[in-house]
């Protein structure tokens, strides 16, 4: 295994496969005993515990900071200040302030780097040409959010527009992530490569028809309304056949019309 959540899913596994088994002669398993005890429990309290470990260390010049001889990226409008980070046994949170600005699952080696290519776009939007040779994108295509739909609509912008202009025009469509879904931005990319369309715009209009296509599927279809936005159920016909007769006048308007002659008497109404 290579990461702490594999092993926290092994050590799950384990606990389930736990529950069948018999403690010597004992007549029911573990898991029936703790079914049996879990009633008599007392209930966990209203406020988590913090069992994270604080720090706060001074984010440097490459947007990073250092927790226990690791690096841990930040946004790059951090630069040079000082942060708040809570160190957990699985993953590592960066505050600034109140805000939480940067989750990280933690490195269990040393003198490694976990980089997230989403904090480097500002700084990469106006120095494009920094994002080829980028360990942040190296990162993001190991952890599969820079897809080879990525890298095929990228080579085409740069086809198109020239090395420059094709890898901010990338920058911006990376951009657009933190606004749509992962999975409906490679949607947006597939449709806008195929269609030619190298722009961030034209992603961004494919993405949001891939969305608004999944939101269709999933809503029931709602039945047309002919007298207002909000959906009245009618009443069934045969309790509407019973209904004694409406005697009441119909509604008259004239008491509007005094309302509006007592605030305008500059304009009495004819």
């Amino acid at each position: 295994m290579d990461t702490l959540a594999e092993l926290n899913a092994m050590i799950d596994r384990w606990d389930q496969e736990d529950d069948t088994r018999r403690i010597r002669s004992r007549p029911r398993t573990i898991g029936e005993y703790f079914a049996a005890e879990q009633p008599l429990l007392a209930p966990l309290p209203e406020e988590p515990f913090e069992t994270g470990r604080l720090s706060t260390p001074r984010v440097d010049r490459y947007s990073q900071i250092c927790v226990r001889m690791n690096r841990y990226s930040v946004p790059v409008r951090l630069i040079g200040r000082t942060v708040r980070v809570m160190l957990h046994a699985s993953e590592l949170v960066v505050y600034d302030g109140r805000e939480e600005v940067a989750r990280h699952e933690r490195l269990i080696a040393r003198n490694g780097s976990r980089l997230e290519l989403d904090h480097y776009l500002e700084a990469l939007i106006r120095k494009p040409g920094a994002l080829p040779g980028a360990t942040a994108l190296d990162q993001a295509r190991a952890a599969g959010r820079f897809t080879p739909m990525h890298d095929a609509w990228w080579e085409a912008a740069v086809k198109a527009h020239g090395e420059r202009d094709g890898t901010r025009a990338l920058i911006e469509v990376l951009l657009l992530s933190r606004h749509l879904p992962h999975e409906h931005l490679v949607t947006g990319l597939a449709a806008a490569l195929k269609t030619g369309a190298l722009t961030a715009d034209a992603v961004a209009l494919e993405a949001r028809k891939a969305a608004d296509a999944d939101t269709g599927s999933e809503e029931p279809p709602q039945p047309p309304s002919t007298t207002s936005q909000t959906a009245i159920a009618p009443l069934p016909a045969a309790v509407r056949a019973n209904l004694p007769p409406d005697k009441r006048p119909l509604p008259s308007v004239a008491p509007y019309d005094q309302l509006l002659r007592l605030r305008r008497p500059d304009h009495p109404t004819p």
